[in-house]
């Protein structure tokens, strides 16, 4: 509908206007935040909207469009919202969507209010009409929707009575004196920008300058019915309680063909006398004058930027004051006070006595309440929140002196607050009690001027959700620049406001309105309440030690773990003296400790072996956020020695660690693949290796570690070696999960002991090595033969001899014999046997050598010749069972 007046250009938003909160991106379910210092609402941008919530600030700091005109329709008129939706209802949801936005601004306790309800009920929200106006028409338009809406109510001549003004166009006859006129009704006057000083100036251009009719271009009288030299003039014939005024800060050059802004000097005055530009003259000069209340101004250039407003506020109902007028009424306030301070302490002087003799910046807020614990013997709590509210509160109420970091997690002193307090009765002889709801802005002085008198009356600039205080001489910076004016509003000095009015945004407001906003601060507070629990609360998780026994090296409850724990949800912000108080409070534990300080309250830690018990907590005046106690932490409560009669050895040096032992099988039974025997064992991790040992192997052997977990490859086994022995397991890597293989003296031959590394071993070996010995060349030759358990030898060797591509007279003329650890061959296997019969190993090395296999009823016997054993050579038999020695 409005051309490129939503095509804002955010480059030219400052970083102050994107907005600094304690999260970057709220969550929806998170209350809104409430107002600042300013106790004015901002409105919410909808992504372009910011035009319209300028002149939308606009009429809500008109006290007579919006208490006057606007408030003064009830629901007999408009109808009420809830029944819009019913068919014969006749409701003017325009006019009750602006009333309602209105008490939201006014009343509502949140930063900024929400657009969207009030911009539905305009119908702009197509981008068909979006195309079809120019950002100057809002204004109109704006009015022209009201007026439209409140057709046939009292309040139908609304924007006529308050913004509608007529001009006269006249032209004089110079020879017959003949005057023909014509009137021009008007809601806003367009002024120019080029080529003009000022407003005054363009003004005296358009009403009082005359344009002359002679020589070559004459006028054509009707009276005379002639062309005749003539004068033409315009004359303001009615003024509106209100002028608007558009600056026509963009043109066309026609020459580049290009839009731009004008951007060059042009002044306004804060009051205007507009009698030299009136027909009628004659009046008091009270009904010529116009004040300056609001100030659109547009940052950018023509075809984008971002607009805010300046507006003085007429009623009076935000808190004013900037940061050095503010510093000096504090500081004469607090030495007026330390004349006439009877008792107690200022809690302003006393946080910026302790944030003073801090080395750091910024502290965090639980630090400075505890500090404040320490330096006055009570808490913030107990002294001050009465009278003056939470401590968090109580320094974001005044801005001036404290300054928070991003997130508000710490505070700190501005640069010039930044004094070193010497000694308590300096910090008591600086003492400043805010006022009512802990504002301190409006405070001692009574201004000398009376009420209706413009004088003290203050500005603020409204941008979009951002509210702040200016003076009236910064209203001169937007004279010019790419940031500059763009519409003036003026007021009539005549219209004075009611004493009643001033300071009290309820002023005029229905009272099904008042109702509405007093029950919307009631759920905000609710929800503000229940999210500042949520964001502070942790929950903990406790242990009653009556419920857990000690065995295995770790605690393990009585009962399921479930009935064993007490879930409980507290404030971080508490101290660990409130914990403990409702720690005992939970338990009732009257029986099993004399008084609830004898209890000792231990952080725990579920471990896979079982809950372990780490520091005692201590210092009961200390935050819970203080000492680090973070949310789900696990906390065991007992006498801080035994549990059921059992020492308990606490802290990290005495960790229970859960290790995966494993052990070689002698076969897998039914299956393929090297069987493992596997358990689990718990051991301290400040035991040493050599005890593991003797616990596990009590008859020697050596220990593998595995640090990958399940993985049981051969390469990532690693030999611990003697020395190894005096290290504890948590010296050496060993940690929950990893698993150990025990590998006692027949089966170290899958350890290559030189590289400390495990060779011929898979977790699922589902072969047998076979070495040639029948060819010498050959006898280095290695070959893999797939089996299982279930697989005769006979079937081996025949694979073998395949394999090495032997003769095949071997296969009535060979055997296969295990080669021991040192390389010696063992006794032939019987054709017949399975591997799981032949007792042998999965990767277990087999020799093929020559000769045959001794049957199931024959003998193989090794024999030496002479009485030397070392000397004489070793030679092999095979006889009968059944043959005597002799034979």
């Amino acid at each position: 509908m409005f051309g490129d007046l939503f095509e804002e250009d955010f480059s030219f938003i400052s970083n102050n206007h994107c907005g600094k909160g304690k999260k970057s991106k709220p969550r929806d379910s998170e209350p809104p935040a409430p107002r600042d210092f300013t106790n004015l609402s901002g409105i919410k941008n909808q992504g372009g909207t910011c035009y319209l919530n300028s002149l939308l600030q606009t009429l809500l700091f008109t006290p007579e469009f919006r208490g006057n005109a606007l408030f003064s329709l009830g629901p007999e008129e408009l109808g009420i919202l809830d029944d819009s939706s019913k068919p014969d209802a006749k409701v003017r949801i325009i006019p009750l969507q602006l009333q309602r936005l209105f008490a939201q601004l006014l009343l509502l306790d949140q930063q900024a209010a929400s657009t969207t309800d009030l911009t539905d009920s305009f119908g702009w929200n197509s981008n068909e009409e979006m195309r079809q106006h120019d950002v100057q028409e809002l204004n109109r338009i704006l009015f022209s929707a009201l007026e439209t809406s409140l057709v046939g109510t009292s309040g139908h001549d609304l924007i006529n009575r308050l913004y509608h003004g007529i001009v006269v166009n006249q032209i004089v006859c110079k020879e017959c004196k003949n005057i023909s006129e014509r009137q021009e009704d008007f809601l806003d006057l367009t002024v120019a920008v080029k080529g003009v000083a000022g407003l005054e100036e363009a003004l005296w251009n358009m009403y009082v300058e005359e344009e002359y009719f002679e020589n070559d271009n004459l006028y054509r009288c009707g009276a005379c019915d002639k062309l005749v030299e003539a004068s033409k003039s315009a004359k303001l014939r009615k003024l509106p309680p209100f002028l608007t005024i558009s600056l026509l800060r963009f043109n066309f050059d026609f020459e580049k063909c290009e839009r731009y802004k004008e951007t060059s000097c042009y002044t306004f005055p804060i009051q205007i006398n507009l009698r030299p530009f009136c027909e009628q003259t004659e009046m008091d000069d009270s009904e010529y004058m116009y004040e300056l209340f609001s100030v659109i101004i547009h940052k950018g250039g023509c075809y984008g930027g971002h607009y805010h407003v300046y507006i003085r506020d007429v009623d009076e109902l935000g808190n004013w004051h900037l940061q050095e007028e503010e510093d000096r009424l504090i500081e004469d306030k607090a030495l007026r006070d330390t004349e006439n301070a009877k008792e107690g302490e200022s809690p302003l002087a006393v946080l910026k006595g302790i944030l003073s003799e801090e080395e750091s910046k910024q502290i965090p807020v639980d630090q400075l309440g505890q500090k404040l614990l320490e330096k006055k013997g009570a808490s913030w709590n107990k002294k001050y929140r009465k009278e003056y509210g939470a401590l968090r509160k109580y320094l974001q109420n005044h801005p001036q002196i404290f300054q928070f970091s991003p997130d508000e997690n710490k505070v700190g002193l501005k640069e010039k607050h930044k004094l070193l307090f010497q000694s308590d009765s300096q910090v008591q002889g600086l003492q400043s009690r805010p006022q009512k709801n802990d504002v301190q802005w409006n405070s001692e002085k009574k201004p000398t001027r009376q009420w209706d008198s413009s004088a003290g009356c203050h500005w603020f600039d409204l941008n979009d959700s951002k509210v702040q205080p200016i003076k009236e001489k910064d209203i001169e910076k937007q004279f010019q620049g790419k940031e500059s004016a763009y519409m003036l509003f003026y007021r009539k000095t005549q219209l004075k406001r009611p004493p009643e009015a001033r300071g009290n945004p309820r002023y005029q407001i229905p009272e099904h309105l008042l109702n509405e906003m007093n029950a919307a601060n009631t759920e905000l507070q609710k929800k503000r309440a229940e999210c500042d629990s949520a964001n502070h609360g942790i929950d903990l998780h406790l242990h009653l030690s009556s419920c857990y026994e000690f065995n295995n090296g770790a605690l393990h409850p009585s009962l399921t773990w479930k009935e064993s724990v007490v879930d409980l949800t507290i404030d971080r912000r508490k101290t660990l003296g409130d914990l403990r108080q409702s720690v005992f409070q939970v338990f009732a534990i009257i029986n099993e400790f004399k008084h609830f300080r004898d209890m000792i309250l231990s952080i725990a830690k579920p471990l896979p072996a079982g809950l372990h018990l780490y520091e005692i907590l201590g210092g009961d005046e200390l935050t819970l956020d203080g000492i680090g106690l973070a949310d789900g932490a696990d906390i065991f409560v007992w006498n801080g020695k035994e549990v059921g009669g059992t020492k308990v050895m606490t802290g990290p040096d005495h960790e229970p660690v859960v290790i995966n032992v494993l052990h070689l099988a002698e076969y897998n039974e039914g299956g393929k693949g090297q069987h493992f025997t596997e358990s689990q064992h718990v051991f301290s991790c400040s035991t040493k290796l050599g005890d593991l040992r003797r616990a596990l192997a009590p008859s020697g052997g050596i220990i593998l570690k595995n640090g990958s977990g399940p993985d049981k490859e051969a390469k990532n086994w690693e030999v611990f070696l003697e020395e190894d022995m005096k290290e504890t397991i948590k010296s050496v890597g060993l940690t929950d999960g990893c698993s150990v293989l025990i590998l006692d003296s027949h089966d170290q031959s899958f350890v290559n002991v030189s590289s400390g590394n495990l060779t011929a071993f898979t977790y699922d070996i589902s072969w047998l090595q076979v070495k040639n010995f029948c060819r010498t060349e050959d006898e280095e030759k290695h070959v893999k033969i797939t089996a299982t358990v279930e697989t005769v030898m006979s079937d081996i060797r025949m694979k073998a001899i395949q394999e090495f591509q032997l003769e095949e007279e071997l296969a009535n003329d060979s055997c296969l014999r295990p080669v021991s650890g040192n390389g010696k061959l063992l006794s032939p296997v019987p054709e017949d046997y399975t591997v799981k019969e032949a007792e042998l190993k999965m990767g277990s090395l087999l020799g093929l050598c020559r000769g045959k296999a001794p049957t199931s009823t024959q003998l193989f016997l090794y024999f030496i010749v002479g009485s030397d054993q070392n000397t004489s050579p070793e030679m092999e038999i095979v006889v009968e069972e059944t043959a005597s020695v002799k034979e």
